[in-house]
């Protein structure tokens, strides 16, 4: 038998075995929650770090006019693309977007990726995110 320490990968491998078996008793409960709570997790965290890259964009595209491009348009639409796929996919994370939180987490991410890229005082960006998320996700939408 597998230990989960010692090899994650054998042991989801076994553990799926015991699932379709019905060896319901030999199951590894614990460690089985916490992988199926790492699924959300990581789902939230794609989607936060997909919104980030938009908002970074979205700065730069805001903050440097002079610089705008295909590139950057380009990535635009590509991540609008890929969240509002997660968000069809996944519709318990459409949350997120109601959540302040998380909007603060984003927002950070964003003004600190955009300062570093962009050769720009981190405070030169608002505090908080000036934009709503239908204007982010909306694929006709630039500051």
């Amino acid at each position: 038998m597998h230990t989960y320490e010692d090899d994650v990968i054998a042991w989801a491998s076994e553990q799926s075995r015991l699932l379709r078996a019905g060896r319901f008793d030999q199951l590894d409960i614990e460690h089985i929650a916490e992988e199926i709570e790492d699924v959300g997790k990581s789902e939230q965290r794609e989607l936060a770090n997909r919104m980030a890259v938009l908002l970074i964009h979205l700065l730069k595209w805001a903050y440097q006019p002079e610089r705008r491009g295909t590139s950057w348009e380009s990535t635009i639409r590509e991540q609008r693309r890929a969240l509002a796929r997660r968000l069809h996919k996944t519709p318990s994370l459409q949350g997120s977007l109601c959540d302040p939180d998380w909007w603060e987490d984003a927002w950070l991410d964003a003004r600190t990726g955009a300062a570093s890229e962009a050769d720009i005082g981190f405070d030169v960006f608002p505090s908080s995110c000036p934009w709503s998320a239908s204007e982010v996700l909306d694929k006709d939408w630039l500051p």
